[in-house]
């Protein structure tokens, strides 16, 4: 619709025309004023890897690609797993985030039994548990350590869904050396089919909501559709714009991640599944190393690559070539975070809640570049990618954080706010 929007105090408090005088007016004409997007899947990095990334570097470019709010992951050092961790790192955004944040508790055996009391820090969006792809104590392999988390609390928690014992006994697969095409060989289909199946099973027994992220393959989509009361699902930018083996042959190791980037034909069983409404989430999990790590041999080069910044304007050319509509973009981007991890006053362009909205311009065409990209690492897997659609600005409560490509002012992040949740066990049907 074309309407004014009022601000006041940093929240919405009018919506319409005619709407008087204002201390500052942002002449929106030819653009699009989106509700703020959110990416709720990141790794900044920080503390213990600041060399690749860190709060400052990962906010600015969330700031500079229309992102407002982010929510970062538990596998830092140290681990965040506790309150001291968890604590430390509200401390370390607090002044330095450019954008909105939230943190995840990472769930482990070593904590499952504080979860119930961890979760309900204030900056806590959910927990995190990996059940491959990681070490330590945050590999929940096993399901009596996963029984053991969902047992305790009751925020949504979010999963890493790969078969830890399959993953170890196909790893001779590209032990010694490989070309990384290999990597979806190795971490094949039923790496990723094994484990979800499993953390739906666990999920229905303990009555803990779940959401399953970066899905990769049509055979978990096709499962999880069966379970949309108790999970909720996730799709990555990387994983509906590259297919394999044709990533790997352009851009080597910028495209080895975990899940892989797999064929074509599990690119559009994902898209199938967005279409049709199983996925409620976009995230980017932007997970970024420098391109000195990235150009060890595989396997020894690391998976991750950046994409808080790029998220926006890759799914915008997904609406600009018809893949999507711009409502259901902003359905994953917007309303499925706030939905699935129930955000207090964010998520919606109406009175009462933040005035944060992405602004852009649909018919903007523009060349995404490793120049750009305001990530310490200092790449992106889509350099060259030629794009329809661009943020142009972010405004979070009120601030103008970017404009027209440049930073303003200052961080002005603070911690986003969650309302209390109740599981699906307790639940009353009415």
């Amino acid at each position: 619709m074309d309407a004014d929007i009022g601000v006041r105090g940093g929240k919405i408090t009018s919506i319409g025309t005619n709407l008087g005088n204002a201390e500052r007016t942002i002449d929106c004409k030819g653009l699009t004023v989106l509700p703020g997007m959110i990416d709720s899947q990141v790794h900044f990095r920080e503390p213990g890897a600041v060399h690749k990334e860190d709060l400052d570097c990962g906010s600015r470019a969330a700031a500079l690609g229309g992102i407002t709010a982010f929510f970062e992951m538990p596998n830092t050092n140290p681990l965040t797993i506790d309150e001291p961790a968890f604590t430390d790192k509200l401390d370390r955004a607090k002044g330095r985030s450019w954008t909105d944040y939230a943190f995840y508790l990472g769930g482990s055996a070593a904590n499952a039994e504080r979860i119930s009391e961890l979760e309900n820090m204030p900056g806590c969006c959910g927990v995190k548990i990996f059940m491959g792809a990681s070490t330590g104590d945050l590999l929940s392999a096993d399901d009596a350590t996963i029984r053991e988390i969902l047992r305790h609390g009751k925020r949504v928690v979010a999963v890493h869904a790969e078969d830890n014992d399959r993953l170890d006994a196909r790893k001779h697969l590209v032990e010694g050396g490989a070309d990384v095409s290999a990597h979806p060989e190795w971490r094949d289909v039923e790496v990723c089919r094994r484990a979800t199946e499993r953390v739906l099973r666990l999920a229905r027994e303990t009555g803990r909501r779940v959401h399953v992220l970066h899905i990769t393959t049509g055979e978990e989509m096709a499962l999880l559709e069966q379970h949309k009361d108790i999970a909720s699902v996730e799709a990555t930018p990387q994983h509906l714009t590259f297919a394999a083996p044709e990533c790997y042959a352009e851009i080597g190791t910028r495209a080895q991640m975990n899940p892989p980037i797999r064929d074509a034909g599990q690119r559009a069983a994902l898209w199938n599944a967005l279409v049709t409404g199983v996925v409620d989430i976009i995230g980017s999990d932007h997970a970024p190393h420098t391109l000195e790590e990235k150009a060890r041999p595989y396997p020894e080069s690391p998976s991750g690559m950046p994409g808080v910044q790029t998220l926006v304007p890759v799914m915008l050319n997904h609406v600009a070539e018809g893949r999507l509509t711009l409502q259901r973009l902003v359905d994953l981007c917007v309303y499925g975070p706030a939905r699935v991890f129930r955000l207090a006053t964010k998520g919606r362009i109406a009175l009462g809640y933040d005035a944060d909205f992405t602004l852009v311009d649909l018919k903007r065409s523009e060349i995404i570049s490793d120049a750009w990209s305001a990530s310490k690492s200092g790449w992106t897997p889509y350099d060259g990618m030629k794009v329809t659609g661009w943020p142009v600005g972010t405004i979070i409560r009120g601030h103008v954080v970017m404009q027209d490509g440049e930073l303003l002012g200052g961080p002005v992040g603070l911690p986003v706010k969650f309302h209390e949740t109740i599981s699906p066990s307790s639940q009353t049907a009415i």
